[in-house]
């Protein structure tokens, strides 16, 4: 009994030894990890208004006037320049979002830039999403945005894109490569959850001057894909380059000369491309390492799951960063 009870009290004294040392290499690794995403020492950060007439880029909606849309620009705890970044290794960025994020720019001077150059490494993140829907009040509806939450995980911001630059009395930039879309969910209060393929593809953004400076304003229209491709197969095993032509499990409600009526969309399935419109501002200007950032507001369509849906339209207000090169 006794060779028993100093076992057991060896093996609880080694237990406790090991949850010691755990907890303290925890704390440890905790701590440096900590320091390592530490904010670097910014400038006075302000909060700006990027004003544009909503009815230009929402198209439709019910929006009196020009209203102000406030994105604060003020960067969250983390926030790391580019150079930053760069410096990082895989395992440190690994699990933490920061692949998810665009790079914060220092700085308030101004870029001339010319024909030729090139605008690289554009990152687009979106900070907030709405959704048009019709509220009724007092027996009337009306269209307004409702804010939904985003469903999908760290993976909606756009990365690596780049396109020429195009100078004389305007600035003009032209998307043409780079990880330029992201399938994306929102979920509106009520619960409904609204699929759409962020992107800016094809990109045509005209500019109100000739030089990057705060206060600078440039945007326009792009494609918006469809959400499904060609090869993808719905429940009844239904494609628009493959699979069956109709829903083989009800063959009566497609037979006949008007049977076909009510299941017409989700048969003929198509792969919808759709305009949407992007407007971003310019208000930090790195010139040391030729780096702008700053704001944008986008609406764009959602998906039609391949025609068989009504879109609804999507606002997207977030930031952005870009390097002149």
């Amino acid at each position: 009994g006794a060779v028993v009870a100093g076992t057991i009290a060896t093996s609880k004294y080694y237990n406790q030894t090991i949850i010691m040392k755990f907890t303290a290499i925890a704390a440890l690794s905790l701590l440096g990890y900590a320091s390592a995403f530490a904010p670097a020492p910014k400038a006075n950060m302000q909060s700006t208004e990027l004003n544009m007439n909503l009815k230009q880029i929402i198209g439709g909606a019910v929006v009196a006037g020009t209203i102000a849309i406030g994105v604060a620009t003020a960067e969250p705890v983390n926030a790391l320049t580019k150079s930053q970044i760069q410096e990082l290794s895989y395992l440190q960025v690994k699990g933490t979002g920061l692949a998810n994020r665009c790079a914060e720019v220092i700085g308030e001077g101004s870029i001339s830039p010319k024909t030729g150059q090139k605008l690289v490494d554009m990152c687009i993140e979106p900070k907030a999403w709405a959704v048009e829907e019709e509220i009724g009040r007092g027996g009337k509806t009306e269209k307004k945005f409702v804010n939904s939450k985003v469903m999908t995980r760290q993976t909606y911001t756009l990365e690596g894109i780049e396109g020429k630059l195009t100078v004389d009395n305007t600035i003009t930039f032209n998307e043409k490569e780079g990880i330029d879309y992201a399938a994306t969910t929102v979920q509106l209060p009520g619960g409904e959850r609204v699929p759409f393929l962020f992107t800016v593809k094809d990109l045509v953004a005209k500019g109100n001057g000739n030089v990057f400076k705060p206060g600078f304003q440039f945007g326009g229209d792009f494609n918006t894909p469809s959400y499904r491709t060609g090869l993808f197969l719905d429940p009844k095993g239904r494609g628009g380059t493959t699979g069956y032509d109709m829903a083989v499990a009800l063959p009566g409600l497609q037979s006949g000369e008007e049977g076909d009526d009510e299941m017409f969309m989700e048969n003929n399935k198509v792969f919808d491309v759709t305009k949407g419109r992007i407007e971003m501002e310019v208000n930090k200007v790195n010139v040391e390492e030729s780096e702008i950032g700053g704001v944008f507001v986008a609406t764009q369509l959602s998906d039609t799951d391949m025609g068989s849906k009504i879109p609804k339209k999507i606002l997207t207000k977030g930031i952005f960063y870009a390097k002149v090169e």
